[in-house]
């Protein structure tokens, strides 16, 4: 199961393994705080797309077809992140305010796409003996 967090928001026990997915570590919030078990940020959007989209709504679909692009260099990542959420909870931790128009909602939909992927090749593994 994949969920999404503020980083501002408490830890709780129902969120499993927590990954910030952030470049920069979210302002004010102390290590203990955050309490994450990893922090993966080859997965956040590059500095110069960051910067450009300056989380301006405005620019969110053109956002998310290049940060989809950029996600692309890390296939391994994002499928070691698939694999642990269908094995368990994992909570990817992010610390944009706007919680619609984040790198954390299209990291999330792109995970989930290749849970789904994963699940179906299981499914025709399991067809096929």
């Amino acid at each position: 199961m994949l969920r999404l967090k503020r980083a501002y928001e408490p830890r709780t026990r129902g969120d499993g393994r927590r990954i910030l997915v952030d470049r920069l570590w979210p302002r004010g919030v102390s290590k203990a705080r955050l309490a994450i078990d990893d922090w993966m940020k080859e997965l956040a959007p590059t500095a110069e797309l960051r910067r450009w989209f300056a989380h301006d709504p405005a620019k969110w679909l053109t956002f998310q077809r290049r940060y989809k692009r950029e996600l692309g260099q890390h296939t391994d990542l994002i499928d070691r992140v698939a694999r642990r959420a269908l094995q368990g909870r994992v909570t990817l931790i992010f610390g944009a305010r706007d919680e619609s128009h984040n790198d954390a909602v299209v990291l999330a939909a792109v995970v989930r796409r290749r849970m789904a992927a994963i699940l179906r090749g299981r499914r025709r593994a399991a067809h096929s003996h």
